[in-house]
């Protein structure tokens, strides 16, 4: 082939990007997408490790977890990228994850089988209230101060599960919980983890929480504390968590709340997450204010539940590690194709995720932890009738191990509150139905 026709089909090429994705439109270009699109995959990566590790706790496979974390961010991230042209990645949710399996199956007993039953039903309802107005209505009727309290009573269960599973935090008999034996290498070497991320992340170096991860399991692979079974490897089998899910099982009354909570962390989380990419990301226009391409993002991420579950993964939802894409030169859905096949290509490191000891993600656990518990700042705590609630919130999650409990505590309180300060003007319809149904799930289902 000559070099006429080589720089003729790379022209070709480009012209195809520039038409589909609107590049110049919006200002980028072909090498600055791949550019957005690595560094968002580099910021997100660890999920690929930190949720099998967390999910496994459930009783699924590990290795067809890891396949299904794999893929279930890939299609999400792929037709966010085609379908919305948004430059945002997706993946299972951090906090869906425990809540699935200390809650859901650990505590409250349900099967992983009708726990993926109650993820693919709030998926459902998900793209149902994405495609009407509805969607609005129920975000727009949530209070901000509870909103805000639960991301970061996501972050404080996050926290409690990272400190638990390095051992730097134990239970007593006497105060309930207390600090753990830091003579013991994972307490030691979780701290570590976390102090690197967080340096790094201060820093703004690409990939500090993967470079934080790999750094102390290479510490603890030259300690001898796990053996090196190889880095890549054919696929495991996809075949133990693929459409294992129960949905007959997740009709059941008890399941109502845990239904709520998958709906209500995603379509927050989702809500504040896109809005806030697409603000750095300049798709809001500005003459009318609208986020443009919004009711698209929306479907696309709503969608990705429900595809998610199917392959044995809790909510996949769009991750706020996109904005770091961004800040590299992201503009368009081009970058989120990238990150889609990177992916997919992640698919046959396997043997590396195997390898990633319970200490190396709880440090990255408690790292992500502290992030999400930031936005408790953006609550009114002039106003006791919205700091309460939200602090109720936030706090129950944790104490009750319980990401539901604590929704529903923080929606009674905040309904309550209001009600017996004359502020009935506050509480929306729907927030006087939830709190009646959750005082029902609370007192009759327990």
């Amino acid at each position: 082939m000559d070099k006429n026709s080589t720089v003729e089909q790379t022209s070709v090429k480009s012209g195809f990007l520039e038409r589909f994705f609107k590049l110049s439109q919006h200002g980028t270009s072909v090498k600055n997408e791949f550019i957005g699109g690595i560094t968002t995959f580099a910021t997100m990566a660890y999920i690929i490790f930190v949720n099998p590790n967390i999910m496994s706790a459930s009783g699924m496979d590990p290795g067809a977890l890891f396949v299904a974390t794999c893929i279930g961010a890939a299609i999400g991230t792929l037709m966010m990228g085609l379908f919305a042209n948004w430059p945002v990645g997706l993946a299972p949710g951090m906090g869906l994850n425990a809540f699935f399996a200390f809650t859901v199956v650990g505590e409250m007993g349900y099967s992983w089988q009708v726990a993926l039953g109650a993820v693919f039903i709030s998926g459902v309802i998900f793209v149902g209230l994405s495609v009407s107005r509805v969607r609005e209505w129920v975000i727009e009727s949530i209070p901000t101060s509870l909103r805000y309290g639960m991301t970061a009573g996501v972050g404080l269960f996050l926290g409690i599960i990272g400190l638990k599973s390095a051992g730097i935090v134990v239970g007593s008999s006497a105060t309930l919980v207390t600090l753990g034996d830091f003579t013991q290498p994972p307490a030691i070497l979780a701290a570590v983890c976390f102090f690197i991320i967080s340096v790094l992340s201060v820093k703004k170096v690409f990939g500090s929480v993967l470079i934080g991860i790999f750094s102390v399991t290479l510490i603890g692979l030259g300690l001898g504390l796990f053996e090196y079974n190889g880095i890549f490897s054919a696929p495991p089998s996809i075949a133990p968590t693929f459409m294992a899910m129960d949905i007959a099982g997740a009709f059941n009354v008890g399941m109502i709340s845990i239904i709520l909570a998958f709906l209500f962390v995603n379509m927050f989380d989702t809500a504040g997450t896109l809005m806030g990419v697409a603000e750095r990301a300049n798709l809001v226009n500005k003459e009318t204010g609208k986020i443009d391409g919004l009711p698209k993002a929306l479907k696309a991420d709503s969608l990705s539940s429900v595809i998610g579950a199917c392959f044995g993964c809790p909510p996949v939802t769009s991750y706020v590690e996109s904005a770091a894409g961004v800040s590299a030169g992201a503009r368009t859905g081009l970058s989120a194709v990238v990150v889609s096949l990177l992916f997919l290509a992640a698919i046959f490191l396997a043997p590396l995720a195997g390898m990633i000891p319970a200490y190396a993600t709880a440090g990255a656990l408690i790292y992500v932890a502290f992030l999400m518990m930031s936005s408790i700042k953006n609550v009114n705590w002039d106003d006791f009738t919205d700091s309460v609630p939200a602090a109720v919130t936030a706090l129950m999650m944790p104490l009750t191990f319980s990401i539901s409990n604590g929704i529903a505590l923080g929606f009674i309180t905040y309904t309550v509150l209001k009600a017996g300060t004359g502020k009935f003007s506050d509480i929306s319809i729907a927030m006087y139905a939830l709190s009646i149904l959750f005082v029902f799930k609370l007192i009759i289902l327990g």
